[in-house]
């Protein structure tokens, strides 16, 4: 492969990533305008935004394991199809269906995208998988900026929310451009001859196992509270929740792009421990923040802490458990996008029983949530959403201590055998 191609590849593939991304940045900040437009209660909120998840999963169960039947190529232009479905059905939709419909569309394409690109990065890429899956996640954050200061554009000039999901139009026709014409590669699991069989094999192997379950976590602790920190910080902390949101991602854009020292330094495994403290950290602070100054200063502490998260663990896999292959990649992205769509809608219903017990008599939440802004019924439901919204991240914040221990063994199991090694495949890898 062409030195040429590689590299268009590789920008298509980011292009593609960053429609993923400013959805998660777009649907994030049109939240609230659902709520109101529709009568929607927060638990609806979190159902439909958990359907870009497991809608996700959906795509990666089918594009994982198939890869090497489909190619890598049809997938993509799945993703195409799935995207442009799903913001038209979203801009035009009438209700709770068709936004859950919009979505899930969405979700699908946004697997795809994952499905296909991962393997390709990996496969063009052999000498440096974990570098280059952090480079080209840097534009998972880098477009959820791109979304998020879009919206922030458009809510100034007082435009609609639909105006806002058609901002992903623009890059949707960038990567179908980039992606026209172009040869793709077999992935580096058929070029090695691993056989299928191999493939299912190394997926029930006890590391790959633990991986998939620390995955849960991970993408839970990152994605979860990503979802609903605009619409929490703007009760509690009196700032733009989109501006912090990013404000996190600008600077996990910039982690990921420095990665290759760091990952050097630290290994994938340190920088996996490393993290999850941080993330931790960051999560109980962003709980208490009370000020624009305070929810920067928390939220750049929870940006360091899940910069790395992602790509790491898909890194990991791809350098220690090369033999898993398509399938072992997809795996991964599906295992965290489910745990994430389970964790929205219990975040929400979290989120709304923490409200309700904020609330003080004579109101009901039932008498509030239609109470207008400027009102004495209105400010009491932004103080209830405040404390609501505080406790339901301080709930969150317990996953990454789970990972603390989990990462920590696995750094030390790898200091005890010498190092962190990488794995490489041969060409006539049986």
């Amino acid at each position: 492969m062409s030195t040429t191609n590689r590299g268009r590849l590789f920008v298509a593939s980011c292009v593609a990533l960053i429609v993923t991304a400013m959805s998660f940045a777009i649907r994030g900040d049109i939240m609230g305008a659902l709520e109101v437009e529709f009568s929607l209660t927060k638990e609806q909120l979190g159902t439909i935004a958990s359907t870009a998840f497991w809608g996700f999963t959906l795509a990666m169960v089918i594009g994982g394991p198939l890869c090497d039947v489909l190619g890598m190529q049809r997938l993509v232009w799945f993703a195409f199809a799935g995207h442009l479905a799903g913001i038209l059905i979203t801009i035009f939709a009438d209700g709770f269906w068709m936004l859950f419909a919009g979505t899930l569309s969405i979700g699908i394409a946004n697997g795809f995208v994952e499905a296909a690109c991962n393997p390709l990065i990996a496969t063009v890429y052999p000498e440096e998988k974990t570098k280059k899956l952090n480079h080209f996640h840097v534009w998972f954050p880098g477009g959820i900026v791109i979304g998020g200061l879009g919206c922030f554009a458009l809510s100034q000039l007082d435009m609609s929310w639909q105006w806002k999901m058609g901002l992903m139009l623009v890059p949707l026709a960038g990567y179908a451009a980039m992606f026209l014409g172009q040869a793709f590669p077999v992935t580096e699991r058929v070029a090695s001859g691993v056989s299928m069989g191999r493939m299912f094999r190394e997926c029930l192997r006890p590391l790959f196992i633990v991986m998939i379950l620390s995955m849960l976590l991970t993408a839970s602790t990152e994605l979860g509270p990503g979802q609903w920190i605009p619409n929490i910080l703007t009760f509690t902390a009196g700032v733009s929740g989109i501006l912090v949101l990013c404000w996190i991602n600008g600077l996990m854009a910039v982690g990921r792009g420095l990665a290759g020292p760091i990952v050097h330094k630290l290994s994938p495994p340190g920088v996996l421990l490393v993290s999850a403290v941080l993330a931790g950290g960051g999560l109980f602070l962003l709980s208490l923040a009370n000020s624009p100054a305070t929810a920067f200063g928390a939220a750049t502490v929870f940006a360091v802490g899940v910069c790395y998260f992602w790509p790491t663990m898909l890194g990991f896999v791809a350098e220690r458990l090369p033999k898993t292959g398509a399938l072992g990649l997809s795996a991964m992205g599906g295992a965290g996008m489910l745990a994430v769509s389970l964790t929205l809608p219990v975040m929400g219903a979290v989120y709304d029983k923490n409200t309700g017990a904020a609330i003080a008599e004579p109101y009901t939440i039932e008498q509030l949530r239609q109470s207008a802004p400027g009102t004495p019924e209105g400010a009491a439901w932004a103080e209830a959403q405040a404390a609501g919204g505080a406790e339901t991240l301080k709930y969150v914040a317990a996953l990454p201590v789970v990972l603390v221990v989990v990462f920590g063994a696995i750094y030390l199991r790898d200091r005890a055998a010498g190092g962190y090694k990488a794995e490489r495949l041969g060409p006539v890898e049986g």
